[in-house]
């Protein structure tokens, strides 16, 4: 994990967006000024990416994440890691995601 994503952290939705299910598809509307990105209104998933925010309900640790994807998807640990991390990451910088403490 990077610097900013630690495996003890827990995340959840902001309040900021709305996350709805189309057609199999997760898409993420922002309600408010600054959250998502302004050159996109809306924000999707692909499959991998889909799996990580149906987990992101603010009680389970990021590890944990990791953990229950590893039984999941066939993928090295340190590849799902520093996946998770990246997705986290670009989602936080998107204020999509917010930090439970």
């Amino acid at each position: 994990m990077g610097d900013v994503i630690k495996k003890d952290a827990v995340y959840a939705p902001s309040d900021g967006i709305v996350a709805r299910e189309i057609e199999g598809e997760i898409v993420i509307v922002p309600l408010a000024a600054g959250v998502g990105d302004l050159e996109d209104e809306l924000y999707t998933f692909n499959d991998t990416g889909r799996a990580v925010w149906t987990k992101l309900d603010g009680k389970r640790t990021v590890g944990e994440i990791v953990g229950e994807l590893a039984g999941e998807f066939e993928a090295p640990r340190g590849t799902l890691e520093a996946d998770v991390a990246g997705l986290l990451e670009e989602l936080l910088s998107r204020k999509m995601v917010v930090e439970k403490i």
